[in-house]
């Protein structure tokens, strides 16, 4: 029988880098495959394991000694009779007692009064402010059957985690969700952070933060697997030639031998300023967006003590894919294909600082596949995915302790644990000076070039400035990429 509890939430979030896609994997079935693969605890013991994350014996991979398939499953039934018996419920205003309410509804394999029968071991499901989350997905344009057909219509797709966190990432058939299972500490922050994060998202539905859809927890085997649902950043039907985690600090901030090996590395900030020394040019309008909305979302992060956040960014180079081979895995998997328009306001990278495009916003866009336009220092166009991730580090005693270690040993400006206000100032000028640049305007050459006017060695060397820099020189009307 459902219960309904107020108490601290058991529930939170933290990074989001979802990586390479491995597609629809052995662990991705449906919520009706039988026995005995979906056992939540697997046969054997773990042949690896990263965190609570591993592998059994068979190959599949097991979260807390559950198996991938058996915790999709449970999610799928656990988010439908959560969002169907909250259909039920009027709509109304948030109050404060709801960020603490947690609803709790138990699932016997053999189905009982309020739940289906299924394949897999007992298990509770667990909401964590439910009431508060549909005003969330309220808010961004997100209706219930939508937030259902999404998750719960189709196996959900298991992605390769190349991180080191030991967490399971999922996304949705329809690319729009993504579901990662997150730790009871990043849980009591998170519920810290929610009824602040409800001011915020009234004040600036226009983030780069993450938008949180849905907190829940499976309980499985006297163990508890935390989840969140939340927006997916990078869209696996656009090709991503290369992936930056960016923090503004150069202290050890380089991918190591290992992480560059694999398909999609996660470069650092020391290989940003190796590979793109002059940075990336974006459209003044663009460019003055993406730093006021960097600069409203840091002020948030600081006013919470924040620290220790990346920026995501992934690249897709337009010129280079259209270079490539027709008939290549590549091109016909990611680039042939547009993604699907995202349900959800302000999900992409481009809504996230234009927040007002679709709600009669003048702004000028073009076929951009929810990527920033941008441009290199070759003129090559280009298209952003980028994102706020890591938002849960607190700035607690080990935090301090950690940054006081490192300034013994290393400049302490450059480490990338700092205190709340400094890490903000950093992480923005790094971004706004050095990633992102307004694209130099051809008037000023010319200008330049009268002014030199007085004799032809100072015209010839005018000319020649101009020459040397007209990769750099790209007008708004080139800037927006052309349909590839």
């Amino acid at each position: 029988m459902a219960s309904s509890s107020s108490g601290p939430s058991a529930a939170g979030v933290s990074a989001l880098d979802p990586a390479v896609s491995s597609g629809a994997s052995s662990s991705a079935s449906g919520i009706k495959r039988s026995m005995p693969s979906e056992v939540p605890y697997a046969s054997g013991m773990p042949i690896k394991k990263i965190g609570h994350r591993g592998v059994d014996s068979s190959g599949e991979t097991t979260y807390k000694k559950t198996t991938s398939s058996a915790l999709k499953g449970a999610i799928q039934l656990g988010i439908t009779h959560t969002v169907g018996s909250l259909s039920t419920k009027p709509e109304r205003d948030v109050l404060m007692q709801d960020f603490y309410v947690v609803e709790s509804i138990f699932f016997p394999s053999e189905g009982s009064n309020l739940t289906p029968a299924h394949h897999y071991n007992d298990f509770r499901f667990k909401t964590y402010a439910p009431v508060a989350f549909r005003y969330f997905r309220e808010l961004f344009g997100i209706r219930p059957d939508d937030y259902l057909y999404s998750l719960c219509s189709e196996p959900l797709i298991e992605l390769c985690n190349s991180g080191a966190s030991g967490s399971l990432f999922y996304v949705s058939s329809d690319d729009e969700f993504i579901i990662k299972t997150v730790q009871h500490k990043e849980a009591e922050f998170l519920q810290k952070l929610l009824p602040g994060y409800y001011m915020n998202l009234n004040q600036n539905p226009r983030t780069l933060l993450p938008k949180f859809y849905g907190l829940y927890c499976v309980q499985a085997g006297g163990k508890n697997i935390r989840i969140v649902v939340m927006n997916n950043l990078l869209p696996r039907s656009v090709k991503m030639h290369i992936k930056y985690d960016l923090k503004g600090s150069t202290y050890k901030r380089r991918a190591s031998q290992k992480e560059r090996e694999k398909p999609l590395p996660t470069f650092k900030d020391l290989d940003f300023l190796q590979d793109i020394p002059d940075g990336l040019f974006l459209d003044a309008d663009m460019y003055n967006a993406l730093c006021k909305t960097l600069q409203r979302d840091c002020l948030v992060l600081q006013s919470f003590k924040i620290m220790d956040y990346s920026l995501l960014m992934s690249i897709h180079n337009i010129d280079h894919a259209q270079r490539e081979p027709l008939g290549s895995e590549a091109q016909s998997s990611a680039d042939t294909r547009r993604p699907a328009p995202q349900k959800a306001l302000y999900s992409t990278a481009m809504e996230s600082i234009q927040g007002e495009a679709r709600r009669g916003g003048t702004m000028e866009t073009d076929d951009h596949m929810g990527g920033i336009p941008a441009r290199n220092s070759k003129g090559e166009r280009l298209l952003l995915y980028i994102g706020i991730i890591d938002i849960l580090q607190s700035y607690r005693f080990v935090k301090k302790l950690e940054h006081s270690w490192k300034a013994l040993v290393h400049d302490g400006d450059t480490v990338s644990v700092h205190r709340p206000g400094f890490y903000a100032e950093r992480f923005q000028r790094f971004m706004c000076n050095t990633v992102f640049k307004k694209i130099p305007l051809q008037p000023s050459w010319k200008s330049l070039k009268l002014q030199n006017q007085s004799s032809p060695i100072e015209q010839k060397n005018s000319e020649d400035l101009e020459q040397d820099s007209a990769s750099l020189v790209i007008s708004r009307s080139q800037l927006l990429p052309q349909q590839c």
